[in-house]
Protein backbone atom coordinates (compact mmCIF):
# COMPACT_ATOMS: atom_id res chain seq x y z
CA UNK A 1 0.00 0.00 0.00
CA UNK A 2 1.27 3.46 -0.87
CA UNK A 3 1.52 6.29 1.67
CA UNK A 4 2.22 10.01 1.21
CA UNK A 5 3.33 12.63 3.70
CA UNK A 6 0.80 15.10 5.11
CA UNK A 7 2.94 18.27 5.22
CA UNK A 8 0.37 20.28 7.17
CA UNK A 9 0.65 17.82 10.07
CA UNK A 10 4.39 17.08 9.89
CA UNK A 11 7.48 18.99 10.97
CA UNK A 12 11.25 18.77 11.30
CA UNK A 13 12.50 20.84 14.23
CA UNK A 14 15.81 21.31 16.02
CA UNK A 15 17.21 22.97 19.13
CA UNK A 16 20.70 24.16 20.06
CA UNK A 17 22.15 25.75 23.20
CA UNK A 18 22.55 29.53 23.04
CA UNK A 19 25.18 31.17 25.27
CA UNK A 20 25.17 27.99 27.38
CA UNK A 21 22.00 29.18 29.18
CA UNK A 22 19.01 28.63 26.89
CA UNK A 23 17.96 26.84 23.72
CA UNK A 24 17.22 28.28 20.32
CA UNK A 25 14.56 26.30 18.49
CA UNK A 26 13.83 26.26 14.82
CA UNK A 27 12.47 24.21 12.00
CA UNK A 28 12.77 23.58 8.30
CA UNK A 29 9.66 24.77 6.49
CA UNK A 30 10.26 22.86 3.25
CA UNK A 31 11.03 19.15 3.06
CA UNK A 32 10.01 16.06 1.17
CA UNK A 33 9.89 12.58 2.66
CA UNK A 34 9.54 9.32 0.75
CA UNK A 35 8.35 6.60 3.05
CA UNK A 36 8.00 2.94 2.20
CA UNK A 37 5.92 2.02 5.27
CA UNK A 38 5.43 -1.70 5.89
CA UNK A 39 2.47 -2.00 8.28
CA UNK A 40 2.99 -5.74 8.71
CA UNK A 41 6.70 -5.55 9.49
CA UNK A 42 7.97 -2.14 10.65
CA UNK A 43 11.58 -3.35 10.28
CA UNK A 44 11.04 -3.31 6.50
CA UNK A 45 10.15 0.39 6.50
CA UNK A 46 12.47 2.69 4.54
CA UNK A 47 12.73 6.49 4.69
CA UNK A 48 14.36 9.05 2.43
CA UNK A 49 14.16 12.79 3.20
CA UNK A 50 15.32 15.91 1.41
CA UNK A 51 15.27 19.10 3.47
CA UNK A 52 15.56 22.54 1.88
CA UNK A 53 18.45 24.22 3.76
CA UNK A 54 17.27 27.73 2.86
CA UNK A 55 13.91 27.04 4.51
CA UNK A 56 15.47 27.15 7.99
CA UNK A 57 13.26 29.19 10.30
CA UNK A 58 14.14 30.25 13.86
CA UNK A 59 11.76 33.24 13.84
CA UNK A 60 14.71 35.64 13.62
CA UNK A 61 15.62 36.83 10.11
CA UNK A 62 19.21 37.84 10.97
CA UNK A 63 19.90 34.51 12.67
CA UNK A 64 18.26 32.59 9.81
CA UNK A 65 20.45 34.42 7.28
CA UNK A 66 23.53 33.58 9.35
CA UNK A 67 22.49 29.91 9.52
CA UNK A 68 22.10 29.87 5.71
CA UNK A 69 25.57 31.43 5.25
CA UNK A 70 28.90 29.60 4.76
CA UNK A 71 29.44 29.85 8.55
CA UNK A 72 26.77 27.17 8.97
CA UNK A 73 24.65 25.37 6.33
CA UNK A 74 26.02 27.25 3.29
CA UNK A 75 22.63 26.85 1.62
CA UNK A 76 23.82 28.43 -1.64
CA UNK A 77 26.39 25.66 -2.22
CA UNK A 78 24.57 22.87 -0.36
CA UNK A 79 20.85 23.45 -0.91
CA UNK A 80 19.66 20.23 0.74
CA UNK A 81 20.18 18.18 3.85
CA UNK A 82 19.58 14.54 2.95
CA UNK A 83 18.63 11.56 5.09
CA UNK A 84 18.60 7.98 3.76
CA UNK A 85 17.61 5.16 6.09
CA UNK A 86 19.75 2.03 6.29
CA UNK A 87 17.74 -0.06 8.72
CA UNK A 88 15.02 -0.07 11.36
CA UNK A 89 15.49 -1.76 14.73
CA UNK A 90 12.08 -2.56 16.24
CA UNK A 91 11.46 -2.72 20.02
CA UNK A 92 8.30 -4.40 21.20
CA UNK A 93 6.48 -4.17 17.90
CA UNK A 94 5.62 -0.46 17.62
CA UNK A 95 8.71 1.57 18.39
CA UNK A 96 12.43 1.37 17.85
CA UNK A 97 15.29 3.09 16.08
CA UNK A 98 15.73 4.43 12.58
CA UNK A 99 19.38 4.30 11.54
CA UNK A 100 20.53 6.08 8.44
CA UNK A 101 22.94 8.43 6.75
CA UNK A 102 22.52 12.18 7.19
CA UNK A 103 24.31 14.43 4.73
CA UNK A 104 24.94 18.08 5.55
CA UNK A 105 27.40 20.18 3.51
CA UNK A 106 28.47 17.07 1.53
CA UNK A 107 29.51 15.32 4.76
CA UNK A 108 27.67 12.08 5.51
CA UNK A 109 27.45 10.56 8.98
CA UNK A 110 25.34 7.77 10.39
CA UNK A 111 22.64 8.91 12.81
CA UNK A 112 20.24 7.01 15.06
CA UNK A 113 16.76 8.33 15.77
CA UNK A 114 14.41 6.95 18.44
CA UNK A 115 11.08 6.43 16.68
CA UNK A 116 7.65 5.89 18.16
CA UNK A 117 4.91 4.64 15.87
CA UNK A 118 1.91 6.52 17.24
CA UNK A 119 -0.70 4.49 15.38
CA UNK A 120 -3.39 5.00 12.78
CA UNK A 121 -6.69 6.84 12.65
CA UNK A 122 -9.43 7.54 10.14
CA UNK A 123 -9.78 11.24 9.30
CA UNK A 124 -13.41 12.21 10.04
CA UNK A 125 -13.42 14.82 7.25
CA UNK A 126 -11.75 12.99 4.36
CA UNK A 127 -12.29 9.37 5.39
CA UNK A 128 -8.62 8.65 4.70
CA UNK A 129 -6.43 6.57 7.00
CA UNK A 130 -3.45 8.37 8.52
CA UNK A 131 -0.48 6.99 10.45
CA UNK A 132 1.87 8.88 12.74
CA UNK A 133 5.49 8.73 13.82
CA UNK A 134 7.55 10.73 16.31
CA UNK A 135 11.36 10.68 16.04
CA UNK A 136 13.98 12.16 18.35
CA UNK A 137 17.74 12.23 18.27
CA UNK A 138 20.83 14.39 18.47
CA UNK A 139 23.86 15.12 16.35
CA UNK A 140 27.11 16.95 16.96
CA UNK A 141 27.20 19.86 14.50
CA UNK A 142 31.01 19.72 14.33
CA UNK A 143 30.73 16.25 12.73
CA UNK A 144 29.31 18.11 9.70
CA UNK A 145 31.95 20.87 9.71
CA UNK A 146 29.54 23.35 11.30
CA UNK A 147 32.25 24.81 13.49
CA UNK A 148 31.57 28.55 13.64
CA UNK A 149 31.37 29.85 17.19
CA UNK A 150 32.23 32.78 19.39
CA UNK A 151 33.74 32.74 22.87
CA UNK A 152 31.82 34.50 25.62
CA UNK A 153 33.57 36.82 28.05
CA UNK A 154 31.84 34.98 30.92
CA UNK A 155 33.20 31.64 29.66
CA UNK A 156 31.71 29.12 27.31
CA UNK A 157 30.62 29.70 23.74
CA UNK A 158 27.72 31.25 21.87
CA UNK A 159 26.47 28.05 20.13
CA UNK A 160 26.37 24.57 21.66
CA UNK A 161 27.71 21.60 19.70
CA UNK A 162 24.76 19.25 20.27
CA UNK A 163 21.76 19.74 18.00
CA UNK A 164 18.58 18.04 19.18
CA UNK A 165 16.28 16.79 16.42
CA UNK A 166 12.50 16.47 16.83
CA UNK A 167 10.34 15.10 14.00
CA UNK A 168 6.60 14.50 13.80
CA UNK A 169 5.42 12.79 10.65
CA UNK A 170 1.86 12.08 9.58
CA UNK A 171 1.31 10.02 6.46
CA UNK A 172 -1.86 9.27 4.50
CA UNK A 173 -2.73 5.89 3.00
CA UNK A 174 -3.34 6.09 -0.73
CA UNK A 175 -6.08 4.05 -2.36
Amino acid sequence: MSWTIDPSHSYIQFAARHMMISKVRGQFDLFDVDLDFDEENLANTAVSARINAASINTKNKDRDNHLKSPDFLNAADYPELIFQSKRVEVNGGIDGYLIGDLTIRAITKEVKLKVDYTGQAKNPFSGQISAGFAARGAINRKDFDLTWNQALETGGVLVGDEINIDIELEIIKQQ
